[in-house]
């Protein structure tokens, strides 16, 4: 599904305000920068719940030149084959595989490797770059940001089971036994699918948008 044309113009135009704002040294054209983003703002809040206020925050606290954010998540499978996946705190406490964003100083393997033992406990070692994404190109739910998730194939080495602050339950599942309530603004169906793919055959290309 396809994102709407609104949403795509308005990071348009946030991108070119944020970027127009760190590097302009006139000041009457940073004045033209804040009103291209606070019409940014405005846009969106005519097609979500936040206030026009709320976004215009939002989009203040991004400095410097805009760029896709950059998340990870680790598909971690088992001996038998079975994929690792944690219920989340937020979102409904849906289901998901380990995962978050990217933290600086850290490769994208470890970052994954970070956050699936933050978040289940278990240790783990990266097999495979799956898939890289762009959020907005895969049918996620609208976000005001783009996103690039990194998707590894990751095996078990070490640790035990364990809930964090983000994660309230742990839980391995076969691909014919996965929950029905996926955390849709994480991982979508035909990606978890896609995994199962890529940790049974591993000469599967990294696939990309």
């Amino acid at each position: 599904m396809a994102e709407p044309d609104w949403l795509i113009w308005t990071r348009e135009l946030q991108a070119i305000a944020q970027t127009g704002i760190a590097f302009t040294k006139d000041p009457y054209d940073r004045q033209r920068y804040d009103a291209l983003r606070t019409l940014a703002s405005r846009i969106m809040a005519g097609h979500c719940d936040a206030t026009p206020e709320r976004i215009a925050a939002l989009f203040a606290a991004e400095r410097g030149y805009a760029t896709p954010k950059a998340g990870v998540r680790g598909a971690v499978f088992d001996t038998g084959g079975r994929l690792l996946m944690v219920r989340e705190t937020e979102d409904g406490g849906r289901w998901t595989m380990p995962g978050g964003w990217a933290e600086p100083n850290l490769t994208p393997a470890e970052n994954v490797v970070r956050e699936v033992w933050e978040e289940s406990g278990y240790e783990v070692r990266v097999r495979k770059l799956a898939a890289v994404w762009d959020r907005g190109r895969q049918g996620h739910p609208p976000s005001a940001f783009s996103v690039y998730r990194f998707f590894f194939i990751c095996d078990l080495i070490g640790g035990a089971p364990r809930t964090s602050l983000e994660t309230s339950e742990i839980g391995w599942f076969a691909e014919h036994e996965l929950p029905d309530d996926l955390s849709v603004n994480r991982v979508l169906p035909h990606q978890v699918r896609r995994m199962f793919a890529h940790a049974r055959d591993e000469s599967l290309p990294t696939e990309f948008d």
